[in-house]
């Protein structure tokens, strides 16, 4: 990850003079819903009560007084009711929230007329971006540290691709997987193999063993094309492959010598020489061809919560994922965009590269993200547009300031979480105009974008017309994500600021709704609920937890599992972890639940990744107390040695989850929040052993 773990080399926040942020609220707070539906069915009731009267009052003055009269009676009392229900504070919000709202809207109709463009031409992505190529075939499409494609260029590879296994009887429908470092014939090889309807997965290229092997196999893969830097990885299970699974190898032009482990012994073919021989300026006559809503990629999973799945992208989603945030966003066509992110997941392959493949856009790329590279790069490559992911804005924030930090073009920034907590810190100091912060699952249909600049919001359900984009938040068990059912036996929705699991409607043939799933339709199966709003619909539910405020705006809360319950309060492990972080110095942080013997719920832990143990465990322990309630504080740190992180920066919590806090088994320092001397002490076996057999108090 290059420098990523920066936030580790410099001096803590908590041996300086840095103020510890205010009290976060942790608490999840459903205790006003009761109040909230009792009001509701108040206003209900007073309105069927005054209905009838200004009936009556309307008609009187209408008989008596005649038609211009009655007509104002009648608009006087369509107000009196109106601000009875919905109220006058509905105006207000519709008046605040509209130009949001239609700015949205328009935006969503010019993706939907994009995509039923292309659906009644039976378009696919090689289709529109070969029209691409043909209005500029000499602009640079792909830019890195090493390599300057053109469209032309792009196109070529792609069709040298196509024509190669075309000739090796590949067609419509077969499956060839993608295992290739950030590099343009990345994108050309999908690229050129979907133009004769084969399907390819992007394998995370971090994958070794039995994780790369199930990957393969979930996939349903015929070949496989991988790069020389991850030969090893191959040899290591491809005797352990299924007979029919081909090799292909890829040599980048940097390889002093080509490794011939697996070409000797005929296990796999030399990809290049087959390229070279190639024709490049058409496919050849005869080759399959991909229809619009044929499937283009596999995207898999991060694999936080087990083995990866390999979510279904057909040609149709994958122009609604670019086009969507293109309008929504206001993305140019003349921009150029910079992501470090790997091109085998949705962020960086779909999103930003959709937008050189669809819209004519220069995307520059990198092969590591290196966050004191962030910003130099962008100033470097004059990119215009910045992409982050996960915990990425946190890394390039610790970085020292530099001149590149306000010395360049970009007039925005789009991704997925950027924390509130320096959502601000962020934008000042490297002088962003703009954050587009947006919230989707690869597989799901519940996609939102903040598209106002909203500090920490991921998006807004329109408080107007929410039926145009039905999303919504529905009540459910905070532990485990299961809806929680009225007496008719339907989903019911969260008021403001109740947490709820976000859902989106499933609706077949409307491609901003349907639901594609995993190629594993068992998994696809368990995301999908029934009976929601009424009896036969469906959704897709996200396993995530989110709170809207009363002008719409969505809020990250957690996902479901992660929250724990703990002296009666319900801890929210992604509030903690980005309060701590903010304390020792944006380091990597974990929080999570762990049992404690003869106690009620889960107490709080925390791993810091801190290898050189910069952090003053004594302060710490003073800073936590101002900055979160009691029942929030972790009972447990752990200060990690090493850290293991997935291809988008997210943090892998199941494994430490399950290693609780045992120091016979750790060999990470443990320390436990002592109730008698008020502070962290280490956490010795002799202590260990009197919390086994609940001798000491939390």
């Amino acid at each position: 990850m290059n420098d990523a773990v920066a936030p580790g080399q410099g001096p803590t926040a908590l041996n300086s003079t840095q103020t510890a942020p205010k009290e976060v609220q942790i608490s999840m707070g459903q205790d006003n819903a009761n109040a909230r539906e009792k009001s509701n069915c108040r206003s209900w009731l007073l309105l069927g009560l005054l209905v009838p009267v200004v009936a009556a009052i309307v008609t009187v003055v209408w008989y008596y007084e005649g038609t211009w009269y009655g007509l104002a009676a009648l608009y006087l009392g369509l107000m009196v009711l109106l601000v009875i229900k919905p109220g006058w504070r509905w105006f207000y919000i519709a008046a605040v929230t509209g130009p949001r709202d239609t700015v949205a809207l328009i935006a969503y109709i010019r993706v939907l007329l994009f995509i039923k463009r292309l659906e009644r031409k039976n378009l696919n992505v090689g289709d529109v971006f070969e029209a691409t190529v043909a209005r500029q075939p000499d602009k640079l499409a792909i830019v890195s540290e090493s390599q300057k494609w053109t469209f032309r260029q792009l196109n070529e590879h792609a069709n040298r691709v196509a024509n190669v296994f075309h000739s090796h009887g590949y067609k419509k429908g077969d499956v060839v997987g993608l295992l290739l470092e950030n590099r343009a014939e990345f994108v050309g090889t999908w690229l050129g193999l979907s133009k004769i309807g084969v399907i390819t997965p992007l394998i995370n290229t971090n994958l070794r063993g039995a994780s790369l092997q199930h990957s393969i196999k979930v996939g349903n893969c015929t070949a496989l094309i991988y790069g020389v830097s991850y030969r090893s990885a191959v040899m290591d299970i491809a005797k352990d492959l299924p007979a029919h699974v081909a090799l292909y190898q890829f040599n980048d032009e940097t390889t002093a010598a080509v490794p011939t482990e697996g070409l000797a012994q005929g296990l796999a073919q030399q990809l290049n020489t087959l390229l070279e021989s190639a024709p490049k300026d058409k496919v050849a006559a005869g080759a399959s061809r991909a229809d619009h809503q044929d499937k283009l990629v596999y995207i898999y999973t991060s694999g936080t919560t087990g083995l990866p799945k390999a979510a279904v992208i057909t040609h149709s989603r994958y122009f609604f994922i670019a086009a969507g945030i293109h309008y929504t966003l206001g993305f140019r066509d003349n921009d150029v965009f910079y992501t470090p992110l790997p091109l085998y997941h949705t962020a960086g392959g779909t999103m930003t590269m959709g937008q050189a493949l669809l819209f004519g856009s220069t995307v520059v790329i990198r092969k590591k993200f290196s966050a004191s590279g962030y910003f130099a790069d962008c100033a470097r490559f004059h990119c215009t547009v910045g992409q982050y992911i996960g915990e990425m804005a946190r890394y390039v924030l610790a970085t020292p300031d530099a001149p590149h930090d306000r010395q360049h073009q970009v007039r925005m920034v789009f991704g997925n979480g950027l924390r509130p907590q320096i959502w601000k810190q962020f934008v000042e100091r490297f002088k962003i105009a703009k954050v587009g912060e947006f919230y989707g699952a690869t597989e799901g249909n519940a996609n939102i974008i903040n598209n106002d600049n909203t500090v920490g919001a991921i998006g807004f359900v329109s408080r107007i017309l929410p039926q145009v984009y039905p999303i919504s938040i529905i009540r459910a068990d905070l532990h485990t994500g299961e809806p929680i059912r009225n007496e008719k036996g339907l989903c019911e929705l969260c008021a403001p600021h109740e947490p709820g699991v976000f859902i989106g409607k499933i609706v077949k043939g409307n491609p901003s709704r349907e639901f594609l799933g995993y190629v594993d339709t068992k998994a696809s199966s368990k995301k999908v609920v029934y009976d929601v709003f009424s009896k036969g619909d469906k959704a897709f539910i996200s396993g995530d937890l989110l709170v809207t405020d009363e002008y719409g705006y969505l809020y990250f809360k957690d996902r479901t599992g992660d929250t724990f319950r703990w002296k009666g309060e319900n801890v929210s492990t992604s509030e903690v972890e980005a309060v701590l972080s903010n304390l020792v110095n944006y380091k990597d942080t974990i929080v999570y639940g762990v049992f404690i013997p003869q106690t009620e719920g889960r107490a709080g832990m925390a791993a810091i990744y801190d290898p050189t143990r910069e952090v003053d465990v004594s302060k710490l322990g003073t800073a936590l107390a101002s900055a979160v309630p009691s029942y929030a504080r972790p009972q447990f740190l752990r200060f990690l040695r090493r850290i293991d992180l997935t291809g988008t920066f997210k943090l892998r919590k199941v494994e430490l989850q399950q290693q609780g806090y045992n120091p016979a088994t750790i060999e990470d320092e443990l320390f436990y929040y002592s109730q008698d001397n008020g502070c962290y002490v280490p956490l010795t076996q002799p202590i260990y052993d009197q919390i086994q057999r609940a001798e000491l108090r939390f």
